[in-house]
């Protein structure tokens, strides 16, 4: 997914604000205590403008304390953060404003409708009459609910209530949206829609986003960046591609397949100079490449092809798996454990988002 760039943006007051190289979120040796335990380290993060980041790791990591520090609800033990180029320790409420927030257990009032929650989100946050109500039209468009605006929402499912709940944090035009495990308990559709959304949020909107989870594929299929949390410290910032060329096992993986009837392809392919590996995946025809290292994946590429076609293989089809967040997750959570050259990683992602 390529970042999207972020368009000026109208604030409060008529003033213009204009798209700026400043992240909107940037922590620094950013840190909280609970007594003798330390729920965040040290952490340094910067999420750039108009991209969805995701901060991932297991219940406990520190992702819920390091969100609830961006926006002001708990003060933090040392370091510094800001979001929107305000402290939120200093400027709690600015930054509310500013930022849209969903929890990972929202809640509305039962008894009203999904439009009169809304209006009261809208009352408490300033806006009223004609323009609230176009605005309320607008959001609740925006994430599908139009038609169900007027119900109950203790009729509403999960992923309806999700829904809403973007909605609630859109009312106040936000620059960000912050989103604590969205996903969570919602069917494989809700989930789906749930993401789409977020993508046309960037897409439309300019709008930056961070989404806090911990169900690795969905994070793979929607984040332009991830970031890698586990015991209050952040151990790896980059694309999937980049955290894979970190944490990976320094190969490329590669499924070609061949019509059944084709001569057996394994000897030709284990001769070309790159493959370490090539065996048979269990579909007729279709076989499991390892290149090493990754960074000759184009050159095999290229060399199967001109073998089949010299062999008579008859190749069918040919392409390059995606790494796996999950193999990353484990194989960095475990580098940690290990004494993983953690701090070097920080240090290399802060130098390049200081760049």
């Amino acid at each position: 997914m390529t970042t999207a760039t972020r368009p000026s943006r109208r604030r409060r007051g008529g003033a213009t604000e204009a798209a700026s190289s400043t992240a909107p979120i940037r922590t620094r040796a950013l840190t909280k205590r609970y007594g003798a335990r330390i729920a965040v380290d040290t952490l340094d993060l910067e999420v750039r403008a108009g991209e969805i980041f995701g901060l991932l790791g297991q219940n406990g990591a520190g992702k819920t304390t390091t969100i609830l520090m961006l926006l002001g609800l708990t003060e933090p033990s040392g370091g510094s953060s800001r979001v929107v180029g305000l402290d939120p320790a200093r400027h709690p409420l600015e930054v509310k404003r500013r930022v849209g927030y969903l929890p990972d257990a929202v809640g509305f009032y039962g008894n009203l409708t999904g439009r009169e929650n809304l209006r009261y989100t809208a009352r408490l946050n300033g806006l009223g009459g004609r323009d609230a109500e176009s605005h309320i039209d607008a959001v609740l468009g925006q994430v599908g609910l139009t038609d169900r605006a007027d119900g109950r929402t203790d009729t509403y499912s999960r992923g309806m209530l999700q829904r809403l709940g973007i909605a609630d944090a859109l009312i106040k035009d936000p620059d960000i949206l912050i989103l604590d495990e969205p996903t969570a308990s919602i069917d494989p559709i809700g989930v789906i829609e749930i993401l789409e959304l977020l993508r046309r949020l960037v897409r439309e909107r300019g709008m930056t986003v961070l989404l806090s989870s911990h169900l690795l594929d969905q994070v793979q299929t929607v984040c332009d960046r991830v970031g890698i949390f586990a015991h209050g410290r952040l151990i790896g910032v980059g694309t999937v591609a980049e955290l894979a060329s970190t944490f990976g096992d320094g190969a490329a993986h590669l499924v070609a397949s061949f019509q059944p009837d084709a001569p057996d392809p394994g000897a030709a392919l284990r001769a070309i100079d790159g493959i370490s590996d090539a065996t048979p995946d269990g579909e007729a025809g279709e076989w499991r490449i390892t290149v090493t290292p990754a960074t000759g994946s184009s050159r095999v590429r290229e060399a199967i092809v001109e073998t089949a076609a010299r062999s008579g293989l008859r190749l069918t089809s040919l392409h390059e798996l995606e790494p796996s967040l999950e193999d990353i997750y484990r194989a960095a959570v475990a580098g940690m454990s290990r004494g993983f050259a953690v701090d070097e990683t920080i240090d290399e992602t802060t130098e390049e988002a200081q760049a």
